[in-house]
């Protein structure tokens, strides 16, 4: 993980201060430095970044927060988690096309709408690219509530919320209160990384950005992509600058968040010594689902829109349905979604293989040697997530453009493997080392070797676990954007860069069909991780887990 973010950071920092050999560029300066502040565009980009990214942030840890404390356990909750754990697998720039379809003044709601409203033609409103960023940041919200859900919902095994939970209403707490006071704390311990993910990502996020994010100026992270896409090379050098700042910008803002968990602790323990007992429960219970469930449902409508649009014909404007539905628009996009995809599938076999390997070799060397991953290491794991990728993806295609494996495949496969790897690892550990090791007991008293035990035992027990690991792991690699457009050179063409190159075009008939295409080919790796164990082993019950 230090090598490729180590690697790639170096490569930004040495452009940024105007060394760039490939340029003719061998002297230090801080020309790039003093371009990057001469653009006009700076304050709004940087403003933009930091506000998307806390206020997303924030929102999306309070709706989980308030659904989980409101509902876990309940039967309204197990449907809730139905809906939003497919949705995690949902690429996030098909998730941003849906919601601009759903709520562009031209989009679905607007003309379901139209018969109240008599509007007979598309308001006047700037709804998707707005200047402040509100639509940007309603998808990132959308989109991250299913990853933090799940996160939480991982971390509540190891916090003993039934027993904290009885002793808090056996002292009269309300649901809400008395889960905040006390199960809060321990879960909130368990998914700080995962929190500090979605704060890094959501700051330098860029497909979604260029869907739903405004464009003049855009932010940060899409004007750093825009200047790497300059022929003028100078233009790589402000690039590298706005990179070091992009950078500096997702620590300062991961320090903040860091300042206000103690302050927010704090606050906390005076109110939990304040002993009030949750006069606001009937108000944020009801509060809590309704807002987890209008992102599930803005997930849904907006790929449902998608489908409609991708077999549309003509679709005149107030109209809440098109004239005429036909396999038009997949017939004249086909060859290009079956070039695309099977780009797109095989870097992400190659990526998920390579990272199973070294995560399967890894879990069981730890198995082996009963040293256990420390604290450190989990960090080391998350680097690459947690270190925008605006920041050190430029450097590394210079450096790989210096050593001629820029638009090469395999440069591609390697640098999804950086993002894909830590998914691996932390979907699998936990299964892995919640494996009953008297089952490897067992099998060693029988005489098998610690091969044996892995091969014969220990593999097809957590066969399910693997290959849902290899589904998210899929799903995480199709959904890269930003590195397969840097280290590719926009030369390897996945759905996903197809799809987001589509979207200053305006074809929404195009959109469409892509982004269903992208969707599809995340969804059918994990429908076959749910049928396959169910099918090897439907004769072993024991073995289905």
């Amino acid at each position: 993980m230090l090598g490729p973010v180590g690697a790639g950071v170096l490569g930004t920092v040495l452009p940024a201060f105007g060394y760039l050999p490939a340029a003719g560029l061998s002297t230090l300066s801080f020309d790039p430095i003093i371009a990057l502040f001469d653009w006009p565009g700076l304050t709004a980009a940087v403003r933009l970044s930091a506000t998307t990214g806390l206020v997303a942030t924030s929102l999306s840890l309070g709706i989980v927060t308030l659904t989980l404390a409101g509902w876990h356990g309940t039967r309204p909750f197990r449907m809730l988690e139905r809906l939003l754990s497919p949705l995690l697998s949902v690429p996030h720039a098909a998730t941003a096309f849906g919601l601009a379809f759903l709520v562009a003044p031209s989009g679905w709601l607007s003309r379901l709408a139209s018969p109240l409203t008599g509007w007979d033609r598309p308001p006047d409103l700037l709804i998707v690219q707005d200047r402040w960023g509100l639509t940007l940041t309603a998808g990132m919200v959308a989109k991250e509530v299913p990853f933090l859900l799940l996160m939480t919902l991982s971390a509540l095994g190891q916090a003993d919320a039934p027993r904290r939970m009885r002793v808090a209403q056996a002292l009269g707490y309300g649901r809400i209160t008395g889960w905040l006071k006390t199960v809060f704390p321990a879960v909130y311990a368990q998914i700080r990384l995962p929190v500090y993910v979605v704060l890094a990502y959501s700051m330098s996020v860029v497909d979604v950005a260029i869907i739903l994010g405004p464009s003049t100026p855009p932010s940060l992270s899409v004007q750093i992509v825009q200047w790497m896409s300059d022929p003028d090379l100078s233009r790589r050098l402000t690039a590298a600058a706005a990179a070091l700042l992009q950078g500096a910008l997702v620590f300062a803002a991961l320090a903040l968040w860091r300042a206000m968990e103690f302050v927010v602790a704090r606050l906390g323990c005076l109110w939990v010594e304040r002993g009030n007992r949750g006069v606001a429960d009937p108000v944020l219970r009801p509060l809590g689902l309704v807002l987890g469930l209008l992102s599930a449902l803005a997930i849904l409508a907006g790929l449902l829109g998608l489908a409609v649009w991708s077999f549309a014909g003509f679709w005149a404007f107030p109209d809440a349905m098109p004239q005429e539905l036909s396999f038009r628009n997949w017939n004249r996009y086909l060859p290009g979604i079956l070039t695309a995809s099977g780009t797109t599938a095989l870097i992400a076999i190659l990526a998920t293989g390579l990272a199973l390997v070294l995560v399967l070799g890894c879990l069981e060397s730890e198995y082996r040697s009963g040293r256990g991953l420390t604290q450190r290491g989990l960090w080391l794991i998350y680097l690459p997530l947690l270190v925008p990728q605006t920041a050190f993806l430029p450097g590394l295609q210079t450096l790989l453009l210096s050593l001629g494996a820029d638009k090469a495949l395999w440069a591609v496969v390697l640098v999804h493997l950086v993002f894909v790897l830590p998914y691996v690892f932390l979907s699998l550990g936990d299964p892995w080392r919640a494996w009953d090791r008297r089952n490897g007991t067992v099998a060693a008293v029988l005489g098998a070797s610690f091969w044996g035990v892995m091969w014969r035992v220990r593999l097809p027990m957590l066969l399910r676990p693997i290959v849902t690991t290899a589904a998210v792991a899929f799903a995480v690699s199709v959904g890269q954007y930003l590195p397969t457009l840097l280290v590719g050179g926009g030369r390897v063409q996945t759905l996903t860069t197809e799809a987001v190159a589509l979207a200053s075009g305006g074809d929404r008939r195009a959109i469409g069909v892509y982004a269903v295409a992208q969707t599809l080919a995340v969804l059918l790796p994990f429908i076959l991780a749910l049928s396959l164990p169910a099918i090897i082993w439907r004769n072993r019950r024991g073995l289905h887990g």
